[in-house]
């Protein structure tokens, strides 16, 4: 299902894999729920919102509802009352940890660099 409707786009060109990797983990908050996951396998929503730092309950919901459509995450409804749910990275999903660690490894080799050049723009 993902395929298509990424293929419809850029079909063909070499680029495509690139652009298409980007646009599924390309959100703000997308690689850090992504990483928690692989990190910690399985966790409920108040707990993956402490994880999450800094992200807002509503942007939470929204991103985690986004990677399931996507087919990264999947959600189990653990209890109705009170409703609890917990989150886990679907076989896709997993897939992303190479890319993910090397977004962690470019990061703590670079960020320093980047920052840097930031301040001075």
């Amino acid at each position: 299902m993902t395929e298509d409707r990424l293929g419809v786009w850029c079909a063909g060109e070499d680029w495509c894999p690139v652009s298409a990797t980007a646009s599924v983990i390309a959100k703000k908050w997308h690689p850090v729920i992504i990483h928690r996951l692989l990190t910690l396998e399985e966790l409920g929503f108040n707990d993956l919102k402490k994880e999450v730092d800094g992200v807002s309950s509503k942007v939470l919901s929204e991103s985690l509802d986004d990677l399931q459509e996507k087919g990264l995450v999947e959600r189990e409804v653990v209890s109705q009352k009170p409703v609890r749910v917990k989150y886990r990275l679907s076989e896709q999903g997993k897939e992303l940890e190479p890319v993910i660690s090397e977004m962690a490894a470019w990061g703590k080799n670079n960020l320093e660099a980047v920052q840097k050049q930031e301040s001075v723009v």
